[in-house]
């Protein structure tokens, strides 16, 4: 049985994640997650992968809002409600959709916790953010995550991967939102129709893997694994894979323990799978 054994929202982009004992799915993933993102004076995405010390900025959603602490900065409050007045356009990738731009005292404080100047930008309801039409229906769409509104990953391909490094990783160093334990190692790839708590989910495309997770997400340190034992055995195409990204129809509550249905799988020589 295959069962969701972990949750993760990450409520601003590419800042520190948040783990969840249940989650609210939404029309364009999990509430909350990636609907603030931090741009620069082009109103163009900032992660990570230019500013690993992103990671060092903790995130928690609290009734007053989500509280934000920097170790060295102290802490500040972005309220859950955005007035929608001050509307532009910011880029993502190749997508260019309008964010609401959030409070400048805000701007500053990220500004000095990051040493870069840089701006907190809201996804209101109205911004509808397509997935690529390549890999999923019309309609279907998506907050500031990278291209889809989910990231799945099976605890037995960590533990695949962790038995080829001399040291082990955590979850963490790949952001998904779902995990889920039983099966074998990389079960996920082949997802294509799955079920949880009566919503759901389709596999849209293999995830490909950047730079970000070689970055200590509580450090901010960048080394050279998990890239490098990866692209072993999990190179297609000069690409690293690892997870596989998922669009959704319907709306609901996941939990913890939940387990999840597979409905129907795609086949390895249509979806590409690399060697195990």
């Amino acid at each position: 049985m295959l069962t969701v054994s972990e949750l993760y929202i990450y409520p601003i982009k590419s800042l520190g994640g948040i783990s969840l004992p249940y989650a609210e799915v939404t029309d364009r993933g999990l509430k909350y997650d990636r609907r603030w993102m931090l741009v620069d004076e082009q109103n163009r995405f900032l992660t990570q992968r230019e500013y690993p010390q992103m990671a060092l900025l903790k995130v928690q959603v609290e009734s007053s809002g989500l509280l934000v602490t920097h170790h060295l900065n102290g802490s500040v409050v972005i309220p859950l409600e955005q007035h929608e007045s001050n509307k532009q356009e910011v880029v993502i990738w190749d997508d260019t959709c309008a964010g609401v731009f959030v409070d400048i005292e805000l701007d500053n404080w990220f500004s000095a916790a990051l040493g870069i100047k840089c701006r907190l930008v809201h996804m209101p309801e109205d911004t509808r953010r397509e997935v690529d039409q390549r890999y999923a229906r019309a309609g279907m769409i998506t907050s500031f995550a990278d291209a889809y509104p989910f990231l799945m990953i099976g605890q037995a391909s960590l533990d695949d991967l962790n038995s080829r490094m001399t040291e082990p990783l955590p979850m963490d160093r790949f952001r998904p939102n779902i995990v889920f334990t039983g099966g074998d190692a990389f079960d996920e790839d082949l997802m294509n129709h799955i079920q949880i708590a009566g919503i759901d989910f389709y596999g849209a495309k293999l995830c490909a893997r950047c730079v970000l997770t070689t970055i200590n997400q509580q450090t901010a340190v960048k080394a050279k694994e998990p890239l490098k034992t990866l692209a072993k055995y999990r190179l297609m195409n000069n690409k690293i894979l690892f997870g596989q990204n998922l669009v959704h129809e319907g709306t609901g509550v996941i939990t913890v323990g939940d387990t999840l249905n597979v409905l129907s799988t795609h086949t390895e020589e249509r979806f590409m799978v690399p060697q195990k």
